[in-house]
């Protein structure tokens, strides 16, 4: 069974139909890239997900852990995440890093990473959940009582990838995480990606930069004016010439 299944996915804006009868899965412990060009509706699948915008039709389903099938009364393993509000959607196991960052400009680096674990309850474990944050970014433990809006681009992504964290996600959803930095910081970054791939933590990987995005992804799809017009292994389609002429600059 897939962790996160999408099926048969329509998405309007208005009278524009931005999503077209899309589906992909992602199996648990993967890292599976979504890429495309600008406007191809990679952010907006992401949005769909999480419940920021809604679908037309189709289901979106979310495979959820047997303590929280009790605890919230789930029957079939399953969740449809369109059916569910977006504000539960992160203690089900999904957290989203949105593009941007969207960080609390005027909040402390602590005080930012706190609101990620909103769902959790028990400040010990909440506590140890920082220090594994710190081990990680170890910056961000240097700067921990800064204001976040003065932080360095590369410093708030890794603020918004460790606030994401905070809530012990099953499942990442990722939206271009290495836009507007520097080559050396989206090194970093996606090394980041790897790490937390690496702990057990399941990636879904919307990035501009398709070659970095390919790099680390186990499959991936791409996307072209709301449709999925490719699909397979990453090697595959780092390899495949249309992919290699629309995406990589080859």
């Amino acid at each position: 069974m897939a962790l996160l299944s999408v099926k048969d996915l329509n998405v309007y804006y208005g009278v524009i139909h931005a999503i077209k009868n899309i589906s992909f899965e992602v199996k648990e412990g993967e890292v599976i890239a979504l890429i495309g060009a600008n406007g191809a509706g990679k952010t907006t699948i992401l949005h769909t997900i999480t419940g920021l915008v809604p679908a037309k039709s189709g289901t979106i389903e979310f495979e959820v852990p047997a303590a929280i099938q009790e605890a919230q009364k789930i029957s079939n393993g399953t969740v449809d995440l369109r059916k569910t509000p977006a504000h539960k959607i992160v203690s089900l196991g999904m957290a989203h890093v949105p593009e941007g960052r969207r960080i609390f400009q005027e909040l402390t680096v602590f005080e930012n990473l706190k609101l990620g674990a909103f769902t959790r309850s028990d400040k010990k474990e909440i506590e140890d959940t920082i220090e594994v944050v710190y081990q990680r970014f170890p910056r961000l433990k240097e700067r921990k009582s800064q204001i976040a809006g003065t932080l360095s681009g590369g410093e708030q992504q890794m603020l918004a990838m460790g606030r994401a964290l905070m809530s012990h996600p099953r499942i990442i959803l990722m939206d271009e995480p290495s836009m507007g930095l520097s080559p050396i910081l989206v090194e970093e970054i996606f090394d980041i990606i790897k790490e937390i791939s690496k702990s057990g933590t399941t990636v879904l990987l919307v990035e501009q930069n398709a070659k970095k995005a390919l790099s680390i992804a186990n499959r991936a799809y791409v996307l072209e004016t709301g449709n999925i017009v490719l699909e397979g292994d990453a090697n595959n389609l780092m390899n495949d010439e249309s992919v290699k002429k629309a995406y990589l600059g080859e």
